[in-house]
């Protein structure tokens, strides 16, 4: 029997970790032939150059798409998923993929659906039925919902919206959160090993930031960035690590900030990108994640840290007690912060439940894509009506 052809795409550092566990199954399985497209800020110097890293992983990559154009505007933007397009067109063509695996909510795996979807190649969708109201990734997820005709999704809430989306039911399955897979596929560092390994110390407290633009938030990101720094400057004795913001739009602005900030201090790093390994450590060292990235609300917990979520970008998304939701206002923040460091609160959140699962979700979404038909049949999705929504 012929080995399926898996196609799975990463763009930035942080699907990259999401998908790790999976890579991994699928690389491992006889029956499954993993075939890996690398694209957007993976490719880029200016953002780590990430790919190497993952050769370094030990997995091949099968296709690189150039897309990024040196530009963070909204038409720098669009440039970029019309290369993408253009490019993925390129790479299924000759790689010939059974199923295409995307994740979450970013242009480049929407560029990367759009050319598997008119090439007649069925896409899978990780990460589908979640809102982040503050981003236009929001649209961008529910399109790829449409447009996949499998659906993997973290949370029994998702796969009810997903449904509702008119998606049939018998196509949409709840595995919880690839990100707590990270945790167990990963070596993770001691505090004197991971402070070795990025060449700096942590204090009591360090804080670990990122933050990305919101890109249909009410404050503008190089505002909201300003914002933040503000609040950090209150913490006297803090030492911060900084990673930096994602190739959205305004992302270059958000950097410039954190580069200046950074200069010539010593209680605080920017760094391009921590990479799996050193961020998950990180997460296991730190006293309280800040910003707006999904790893506050997903990951962090596991690790029963705190996490200030500051602003719109992750509005709607599933969180547990562990997270401090704040307005993007210095005052805000470092109120929340004030909170998020207490020996109180600390208390009232070890051992929480986390609403993402427990683990194991990549070798479930492997099963699946070993079994599940990935014939002609597949393409064709009847639109699922709920009961009595046309009487």
């Amino acid at each position: 029997m012929s080995q399926r052809r898996i196609g799975v795409v990463t763009g930035t550092r942080a699907d990259y970790g999401l998908l790790y566990g999976l890579l991994r199954e699928v690389q491992a399985d006889p029956d499954l032939r993993l075939q890996l497209v690398v694209t957007g800020m993976h490719l880029s110097p200016q953002f780590g150059g990430t790919a190497q890293a993952i050769k370094d992983d030990g997995f091949a990559i099968d296709a690189r798409v150039e897309m990024l154009v040196s530009s963070d505007t909204g038409v720098g933007t669009a440039k970029s998923m019309g290369l993408g397009i253009s490019g993925m067109a390129d790479a299924l063509d000759r790689l010939a993929p059974d199923v295409l695996v995307v994740l979450g909510d970013r242009f480049e795996m929407w560029a990367a659906a759009q050319a598997a979807l008119v090439m007649r190649i069925p896409i899978a969708h990780i990460h589908g039925g979640e809102t982040t109201e503050g981003a236009f990734d929001e649209s961008i997820r529910h399109s790829l919902t449409k447009m996949a005709h499998y659906h993997f999704v973290v949370a029994e809430p998702y796969r009810r919206r997903v449904v509702q989306m008119g998606e049939t039911p018998d196509r949409v399955f709840t595995v919880g959160a690839p990100g707590l897979d990270q945790i167990q596929y990963t070596d993770l560092l001691g505090r004197e090993a991971f402070e070795e390994s990025i060449d700096w110390r942590l204090g009591e407290p360090t804080f670990l930031v990122t933050y990305h633009p919101a890109t249909l938030g009410d404050t503008a990101p190089a505002d909201g960035v300003q914002e933040l720094l503000r609040a950090l400057d209150r913490f006297d004795d803090a030492r911060i690590i900084f990673t930096k913001a994602n190739a959205d739009p305004q992302g270059r602005r958000i950097n410039e900030a954190l580069e200046a900030y950074c200069e010539d201090r010593d209680d605080a790093r920017l760094y391009d990108s921590l990479g799996q390994q050193r961020y998950l450590s990180a997460l296991r060292h730190v006293d309280v994640v800040v910003g707006n990235s999904s790893s506050g609300l997903i990951e962090a917990p596991a690790f029963d840290v705190p996490t200030v979520n500051v602003g719109p970008r992750q509005r709607g998304r599933l969180r547990g007690p562990s997270v401090i939701d704040c307005a993007e206002r210095a005052d805000a923040i470092a109120d929340a912060l004030e909170t998020a460091c207490s020996a109180t609160f600390r208390a009232k959140i070890d051992g929480a439940e986390s609403p993402y699962g427990e683990g194991r979700t990549a070798e479930t979404i492997k099963s699946h894509l070993k079994r599940l038909p990935l014939d002609d049949s597949v393409l064709t999705k009847p639109f699922y009506d709920l009961d009595g929504m046309l009487d």
